[in-house]
């Protein structure tokens, strides 16, 4: 009987060895190319044409890529201020902003808030899907580690800024920039980048074309924060 049993823990441990390996090797492959293949949809992306297909309010998704360069210095900033200010020197988790976002859950009974980094609404955004599961948490924070681990941050806000819901159905910079204002991302103006910057929080709630009295006090914010910040050379600096 204890030799069924040994011979029985070690073929489940082989077993779990193999799925760990084979998991991990799915993994990079599906994180690793992408440090310089462009990915042609994202599965948020995925999920709204789903929607849009079975007669739900959704259109189409309407997106474009821009290449890094050809985004506006003022848009890169933008989303780096409003969403995520230490983006630069983080290793992907911005670990006092969860700590506080603990904190005051624990402390006040608020709901739990994100506290997310660039590279985990990236991480969730091209990967996963929107719940807030523990289960999809901790998936997100697996795909997180690698993104930040195989590519470069210049690289991580590239994507975010081609894969990020600006609007009901509008992802990316290139597509909000043309839908929102009749400009290419490379023409957007510090006043634009901001206000596409403010809507990202709840793109289907808050409307770019229509901003409210929180959208331009939002958009005013992310300016002086833009400001406060060192502007784009700051930001360009910092990614090197």
């Amino acid at each position: 009987m204890a030799t069924e049993r040994r011979s029985w823990y070690r073929r489940l441990r082989r077993w779990l060895l193999g799925a760990a390996v084979a998991a991990l090797a799915l993994s990079l492959a599906m994180v690793v190319p992408l440090r310089w293949i462009d990915p042609v949809t994202s599965a948020f992306m995925l999920r709204h044409r789903v929607l849009a297909a079975t007669g739900e309010d959704y259109r189409a998704p309407e997106q474009e890529w821009v290449a890094l360069e050809r985004i506006a210095p003022v848009m890169r900033l933008a989303v780096v201020a409003a969403e995520d200010q230490k983006f630069p020197g983080h290793p992907g988790f911005d670990l006092e902003a969860i700590a506080n976002a603990l904190q005051g859950h624990l402390q006040g009974g608020e709901r739990l808030r994100g506290a997310s980094t660039l590279s985990q609404q990236v991480a969730k955004n091209l990967y996963l899907w929107p719940a807030q599961t523990l289960w999809r948490k901790g998936l997100e924070a697996w795909f997180t580690v690698l993104v930040e681990l195989t590519w470069p941050k210049r690289r991580i806000l590239e994507v975010y800024l081609n894969i990020a819901q600006f609007g009901p159905n509008t992802y990316g910079a290139g597509a909000a920039a043309r839908r929102f204002f009749g400009v290419s991302a490379a023409t957007l103006s510090a006043e634009q980048a901001a206000l596409l910057a403010a809507a990202l929080p709840n793109p289907r709630r808050y409307h770019v074309d229509a901003p409210d009295d929180y959208l331009r006090e939002r958009r005013q914010w992310i300016l002086e924060q833009m400001r406060a910040l060192g502007g784009p050379a700051w930001l360009e600096q910092a990614l090197r």
